[in-house]
């Protein structure tokens, strides 16, 4: 028998023929066709229930002719919505095609799943939408775009949605990369001896997809080329009602140099941030680190470890090893809030950032950070995307260099002290409400 893409097809153009244009287009045409099994069972999945109703109601027997037209059999045809379509794949391996793709090495990392991805009032919304979207891809939340700082969950999420399409929507098609292997994959195409063949197979590798996941997409500003290839595969898959997922570190209006179009594309779906874990998030963290990788330690211990670092996730687990590690070397099977206080105590404290920094260098690191330049933020400038970089700067420096407030004045292009002052006591005070401005001057931090 022939495959049910090529049957289906057969159908189709039989259907288009029999029912209005408007019909066709809005019911018949949006019809997937899922599963023929041996025993002559057709499963089709409509777009939505009210598809599903339409179709049931009003072609379903005209569907069951034009199937007998092209098979020479009477099928017994289901339909089902999109939740029923998750249900049956659950309970049932569709066919040989598929079943083979099902049992293939996921290209997903393992350990990155929704059941591992902790939930709390930081991630709550933005965990919804991404199961929402590995439910029903390319149908609610299209594109669905996160941004967030680093090691806040946004790769988790990426690869958590991969590998429930993998196991649960085996037959559709996905892929995950980052902006740097896209924009590699691009220039290589381009600079091939074969270049038309090999932009061609380039599009192919990215625009026949079901689902498209992206990670740091911000890298791809000040690329031109890149930015336009990138613009036409968007919507090549938005068009196609094809599912894309994107992450950054930052929301699209906030990406320096991105085109206005991309930007305005990036916004057409679902925008939300992931923000740094509050403290029972963190607790809940640690204990989940603590069961997947057999890290055996004390309340007292994890308790302490969340209090200490509210940066990001990668942090938080970091510490964890570290005193897990500590306690193995101490001769223990269980870590203690002896360990936790003592890899604490050995961190490194204020005074042993001084000999190494300088205004300049953590200027710098701002500016890196927040993709602008050195002139904008000594500038005079007074747009947002300046003025909080500015403020972090500033707050900064007074921290960790206590210089007179003058002085720190004089190096922001002159600014009065109580200027400075202002800046200083604004991002201390954000730092003890604002988890995004706590969670990103952690980050700066650590990078200096």
């Amino acid at each position: 028998m022939q495959d049910i893409e090529t049957i289906w097809k057969q159908v189709l153009e039989k259907l288009e023929l029999r029912i209005s244009s408007v019909s066709y287009m809005l019911w018949i045409k949006t019809i997937k066709p899922l599963e023929l099994d041996d025993k002559d069972n057709l499963i089709l999945i409509a777009q939505s229930v009210t598809a599903k109703n339409q179709i049931l109601r009003n072609f379903i027997d005209i569907i069951s002719d034009c199937c007998y037209e092209v098979t020479n059999k009477n099928l017994n045809i289901s339909v089902l919505d999109q939740n029923e379509e998750v249900e049956y794949l659950k309970n049932n391996k569709v066919n040989e095609k598929n079943t083979t793709k099902h049992e293939e090495k996921s290209p997903f990392m393992e350990k990155y799943t929704f059941d591992n991805f902790v939930v709390g009032k930081s991630n709550q919304f933005v965990y919804a939408a991404a199961r929402t979207v590995a439910e029903h891809p390319g149908k609610k939340y299209n594109p669905l775009f996160i941004y967030g700082g680093v090691g806040l969950g946004k790769t988790h999420l990426l690869h958590a949605i991969g590998n429930y399409i993998h196991e649960f929507l085996p037959n559709l098609k996905i892929k995950y990369t980052t902006c740097e292997q896209f924009t590699n994959d691009y220039i290589t195409s381009l600079y091939s001896p074969t270049k038309n063949k090999a932009i061609i197979e380039f599009r192919g590798k990215y625009r026949n997809l079901d689902v498209l996941l992206v990670d740091d997409i911000q890298f791809i500003s000040n690329k031109k080329e890149t930015q336009e290839e990138f613009f036409h595969t968007f919507n090549d898959l938005i068009l196609n009602n094809k599912q894309v997922i994107i992450c950054s570190d930052r929301p699209p209006k906030d990406i320096e140099t991105l085109e206005e179009r991309l930007r305005s594309r990036f916004s057409s779906g679902l925008i939300h941030d992931i923000q740094a874990p509050d403290i029972e998030t963190r607790i809940a963290i640690l204990h989940k680190k603590s069961q997947l990788e057999k890290y055996y330690a004390e309340d007292s211990a994890i308790n302490y470890i969340a209090e200490h670092v509210n940066s990001n996730i990668r942090d938080l687990e970091g510490k964890l090893s570290e005193v897990y590690f500590l306690a193995t070397l101490n001769g223990k099977k269980v870590a203690t809030l002896q360990e936790a206080k003592e890899i604490f105590d050995n961190a490194p404290t204020k005074t042993e950032f001084k000999d190494d920094l300088s205004p300049e260098k953590i200027m710098n690191i701002v500016c890196d950070y927040f993709n602008i330049s050195y002139q904008d933020i000594v500038g005079k400038k007074k747009n947002k995307e300046i003025v909080e970089p500015r403020m972090i700067a500033i707050y900064l420096i007074s921290e960790l260099l206590n210089l007179p407030l003058v002085n720190i004045g004089k190096i922001f292009g002159g600014r009065d002290h109580t200027t400075i002052m202002h800046a200083r006591d604004k991002i201390t005070d954000q730092m003890k409400s604002n988890k995004k401005t706590q969670s990103v001057v952690e980050e700066l931090k650590k990078s200096l």
